[in-house]
């Protein structure tokens, strides 16, 4: 089960870097954006995320049981950032074109969707190892 999640938190992660080189290359980080989305959250994201990767992985190596417990925590973060985020980015799905959209729109549905489907998959499978499940 730990390698399982350590695979679903890749795929992850691909996801996730998918779009956060969208938003960057729509402008999102440049101050006077119309993003929605705040880039202190963006990139907090962002770190939370490959900090708990990393420690994920150290606790495969190591199987220090704590460092299970932590990543969990950083996923319970980056759930709550996430729908956050989710819920700011919404709106811009149904704005007009036009020349106020924020770089966000431009997010493949298809991508913020498997994101969040690999996410919590990626939860789910983590609870499970730290818990001692399918280990």
């Amino acid at each position: 089960m730990d390698i399982a999640a350590l695979i679903l938190w890749v795929i992850t992660a691909g996801g996730g870097f998918v779009l956060l080189a969208k938003w960057l290359m729509g402008g999102g980080a440049k101050p006077g954006t119309t993003s929605r989305l705040p880039a202190p959250v963006v990139f907090a994201h962002f770190l939370v995320a490959a900090v708990g990767l990393v420690l994920w992985i150290v606790y495969l190596i190591a199987d220090v049981d704590a460092l299970a417990w932590v990543s969990l925590a950083l996923l319970v973060l980056l759930a709550l950032t996430g729908f956050g985020m989710v819920a700011r980015w919404l709106p811009s799905v149904s704005r007009d074109a036009g020349e106020n959209n924020p770089p966000e729109k431009s997010f493949p549905l298809a991508v913020v969707a498997a994101h969040g489907v690999f996410a919590v998959a990626t939860i789910v499978t983590v609870v499970l190892t730290a818990v001692g499940i399918g280990g």
